[in-house]
């Protein structure tokens, strides 16, 4: 009974790490308004993955131990969003945009993530492919909240801080295209550990 916590750290950075909603909304913000007026922004964002992880967890690990084929179904429908975002990732293309005159505040960040169904497929992931049916529901979720919260205290600054330069860098060039491949690449890759032996075995 156990959470595969180092291989499950591996793929929430490739995800925390990878463009999204909440990453733009991040890169936007820090670009519109300046990091120091982003930062209550930015820890509404981390906060508010938790408001999605803990009861998921607790509904997902209690549905494991009543209906397992469909804790493992979940585990492979999960996976393929999680392809889906890959390509939508490889086929974005970078742009800060404009934001209202006033930078969005702490409530703002808060409702980023449980309105993000990328946030949702990651988390769900997280459950069905690095935790062992039989794990206790707390140590499973406070393992998945902290793992996930500890990417976004490091990844979610640093899109905001040198998301903008990032994006003027490569936008418009032939790199943008092999950046954003690479990164769809590194999601892909973190699935296909977990769907193959690489998260938590029954």
């Amino acid at each position: 009974m156990a959470v595969a916590a180092t291989s499950f750290l591996i793929f929430a950075a490739s995800q925390v790490g990878t463009p999204g909603p909440a990453n733009m909304a991040l890169l936007a913000t820090g670009a519109r308004f300046g990091f120091r007026a982003a930062l209550p922004f930015v820890a509404g964002v981390a906060l508010g993955k938790q408001l999605v992880i803990w009861p998921v967890g607790f509904g997902l690990m209690t549905l494991a131990d009543q209906v397992p084929w469909l804790f493992e179904a979940l585990k492979y429908i999960s996976a393929a969003y999680i392809f889906w975002l890959a390509w939508k990732v490889a086929n974005l293309r970078l742009s800060s945009g404009k934001g209202p005159e006033k930078a969005p505040g702490f409530a703002a960040g808060l409702l980023v993530h449980p309105l993000n169904p990328k946030a949702w497929g990651m988390i769900i992931a997280g459950f069905t492919g690095f935790v062992e049916p039989g794990t206790p529901v707390f140590q499973a979720t406070a393992v998945i909240a902290l793992v996930l919260l500890s990417c976004q205290v490091v990844l979610h600054p640093i899109w905001t801080f040198a998301g903008d330069r990032i994006a003027h860098a490569v936008e418009g060039r032939p790199s943008e295209k092999y950046l954003m491949w690479t990164l769809a690449g590194l999601t892909v890759a973190s699935v296909l550990f977990v769907l193959f032996g690489g998260g938590a075995h029954t």
